[in-house]
């Protein structure tokens, strides 16, 4: 697997080998405890199929017993059959994803034989520091038969050390792809350049690919894909409208605008965001960027304070940048 280059020309035309996830449900869902309607999923998966999206995140494989299905809607724990009410045996191109976070997920029990489940692909979460784990998640759910791919979360607050070592191990395993994860929003282009270079070295010794998930803190989602893109990175997340955790994700209507080939569409997601979106915001949802969101990209800090900042209706932004250097000090 030989890197490819970023110049003009790339830039006009389209790489077959770029595949888009939307995180919709998934990201999403962690601004609205993961209370979607039937409507809005099934409505969702026909969209992505409409638009040419490659694959459909429907959510996480939470702990049952750890996390109170009754203060959650069934996204967070995405069982099989929820699934396959919405897609039925999925004859589309369209693949399905769940995510899995490393200790918070019965994944030797909770994730059955691909053969008998309606996922095509696995993606575990983890930090730096539960590398051992992930890979024991991975190599279990390989087995099982499905596709899988590693998110190093928080990586601007790793070790470039410690990223080396995740990587390799990550290269030994049989993981099809590792993201890059800005999970503060905190990077910049001419990093996730440098970064994106790393992670492909690491991809072309290995035979992996390299995929882009970014926050919207600092309004560099879209930029910060599009630099991952250009510079080889082949599996790029989005979301509808932006929708995510905070400020949000690299919105799916930028990057299908921007990506050149024909096979995606988008004129089925301006519909989805029309009619669903919209009400989502008009309900009271709260994601997308704000100051308090800035404020903790800048300082490479954890969105939690900035989202209970929000949630609180606050406005007094610089009270709050005292109190967030505060916390940084």
């Amino acid at each position: 697997m030989t890197k490819e280059i970023s110049n003009p020309e790339a830039l006009m035309n389209y790489r077959p080998a770029i595949k888009v996830l939307d995180a919709t449900i998934r990201d999403g869902g962690l601004v609205n405890n993961f209370y979607f309607t039937d409507e809005f999923v099934s409505d969702l998966y026909r969209t992505n199929i409409a638009a040419g999206v490659d694959y459909m995140e429907f959510g996480y494989k939470a702990s049952k017993a750890m996390f109170d299905p009754d203060k959650f809607g069934k996204w967070k724990f995405c069982d099989d059959d929820d699934i396959r009410a919405i897609v039925g045996d999925n004859d589309t191109a369209l693949k399905i994803s769940v995510m899995a976070d490393v200790g918070r997920c019965d994944y030797k029990t909770d994730i059955i034989n691909k053969a008998d489940s309606p996922i095509d692909l696995v993606r575990v979460a983890t930090y730096i520091n539960t590398m051992p784990a992930a890979i024991d998640m991975i190599e279990d759910a390989a087995r099982k038969g499905y596709e899988t791919t590693c998110n190093i979360m928080a990586i601007s607050n790793a070790q470039e050390g410690d990223i080396d070592v995740a990587l390799d191990m990550l290269g030994r395993s049989s993981v099809n792809a590792f993201y890059i994860v800005d999970s503060y929003g905190s990077l910049y282009p001419e990093q996730i350049k440098r970064i994106s270079d790393k992670y492909l070295n690491f991809a072309a010794k290995y035979g992996k690919q390299v995929g882009m998930h970014a926050h919207n803190n600092q309004q560099l989602a879209f930029a910060n894909t599009i630099e991952a893109t250009s510079n080889g990175v082949n599996l790029l997340d989005a979301t509808m409208a932006c929708m995510g955790r905070g400020a949000g994700n690299c919105a799916m209507e930028l990057l299908l605008g921007f990506l050149k080939n024909p096979k995606y569409k988008l004129y089925p997601v301006l519909q989805f965001i029309e009619k669903h979106m919209n009400k989502l915001k008009e309900e009271g949802v709260l994601w997308g960027y704000d100051i308090p969101y800035m404020l903790t990209g800048q300082l490479n800090q954890h969105p939690r304070e900035a989202i209970a900042f929000s949630e609180a209706h606050r406005k007094d932004y610089s009270e709050f940048y005292k109190h967030i250097l505060d916390q940084n000090s």
